[in-house]
């Protein structure tokens, strides 16, 4: 019996490693980085509901260090980030949404989700009580993602906060997360 649950326990860490491979893989962070996150994953999942799962309850916790308080913005933040739909964040969603604020993530891509922050009705457009009305440059009284762009250039500012330079340390932040993994971090490239 002690054998057959020793091979489970391996399977599970041999799957968890590929994951995390993945993960470096298809981000910016390294295997080392996805590794730490996945502590930070633990950890954030169960600080309400013990189940594994970002709840909506769990992340406005993390953000704004209460889970009661309506919060148009944080909402609007974890629907980003549960790109699955399903009312949680998982692992893998929660890694490649972080992914976006990385200080190498391209500049395209953090444009694109702050777009997608400020389109509150998920249309492909900022409507006109969405935001500012300047950016309309054709007039249809909606802003577009290319609208967007030509005012992102205009107003760099307005995605400042998509970059969030602690997470090219995530290791050196938070050297207990540091593993070791059978994976160089030299054979992943971000996005790939």
């Amino acid at each position: 019996m002690h054998s057959l649950k020793k091979c489970f326990c391996l399977k599970k860490t041999r799957h968890l490693l590929e994951t995390h491979d993945t993960l470096a893989s298809e981000t910016c962070f390294t295997v080392n980085d996805v590794e730490a996150l996945y502590v930070l994953y633990k950890t954030l999942s169960s600080s309400i509901i013990d189940d594994g799962h970002i709840h909506k309850e769990e992340f406005l916790q993390a953000l704004f260090s209460c889970s009661d308080r309506q919060n148009l913005f944080a909402d609007r933040l974890f629907d980003l980030f549960d790109l699955k739909r399903n009312g949680i964040i998982e692992f893998g969603e929660f890694v490649r949404s972080l992914s976006i604020f990385h200080p190498k993530a391209p500049e395209e891509d953090k444009i694109t989700f702050a777009f997608r922050v400020y389109d509150l009705k998920n249309t492909g457009h900022i409507e006109r009580d969405e935001t500012i009305q300047e950016a309309d440059l054709n007039g249809d009284g909606r802003i577009d993602l290319h609208e967007w762009m030509e005012l992102v250039a205009r107003y760099p500012s307005l995605i400042k906060n998509m970059t969030l330079p602690y997470l090219e340390e995530v290791t050196a932040l938070f050297p207990c997360f540091v593993m070791t993994s059978k994976v160089r971090d030299s054979e992943l490239v971000c996005g790939n």
